[in-house]
């Protein structure tokens, strides 16, 4: 089964996760910058981290899929089981938002970027199991050693917010940790961009 119609559903779905979490932000009353800051400002913020999240998704799944021969059921099944845990992405950011970044809350958030990474890496192990191997998407991701970093970090966040208990520093130092992950991804990989190109194959 070719992947084409995975792609454009997987596209969809996360253009309208974007599409909803923008309809979150509340319009402020009044019409300077004061009013922007008191009604926007930190969910702007949160707002930007999200978006900065399914970029990064977008973009490595995008990539991912151009090594990719076919799709099977089990790759549709754990592509289904990424946007599941993506289309989580408002609810988690609007409920850390509106709680004034209490702990539950963001450690809920560090939950749902967690289980997105480890859908991720589930995702990319059963492509590379039913495309064998010699496939192409095995020999650019090696050991992934930046996919495996990201979810110590989001472990780190998770338990720095849960050790707070009503403080803020654990909670800043847990954001912090969730800002470092995206900041790492931002950086271009050129794994696969370098396997496109040795192997000749199409972008």
């Amino acid at each position: 089964m070719r992947t084409s119609r995975l792609e454009a559903f997987s596209d969809a779905v996360l253009a309208i996760i974007i599409t909803i979490m923008v309809l979150e932000l509340k319009v402020p009353e009044g019409h300077d910058l004061a009013a922007l800051r008191h009604t926007s400002g930190t969910s702007l913020l949160t707002y930007l981290l999200s978006f900065v999240y399914v970029g990064i998704y977008w973009n490595n799944h995008h990539h991912t899929f151009q090594l990719v021969r076919r799709s099977t059921g089990g790759v549709l099944w754990a592509n289904l089981s990424l946007l599941f845990f993506l289309s989580l992405f408002p609810f988690t950011t609007a409920w850390m938002d509106d709680s004034d970044f209490a702990r539950t809350p963001v450690v809920i958030y560090g939950v749902n970027l967690l289980a997105a990474a480890i859908a991720y890496f589930v995702l990319q192990t059963v492509i590379i199991r039913s495309e064998g191997p010699d496939s192409p998407l095995r020999l650019a991701v090696g050991r992934d050693l930046k996919g495996k970093a990201s979810m110590i970090l989001y472990l780190a966040g998770i338990v720095s917010a849960l050790l707070t208990g009503h403080g803020h520093i654990g909670i800043q130092v847990a954001l912090g940790f969730f800002v470092a992950v995206a900041i790492l991804w931002l950086i271009p990989d050129r794994r696969i961009d370098r396997v496109i190109r040795d192997q000749g194959l199409p972008d």
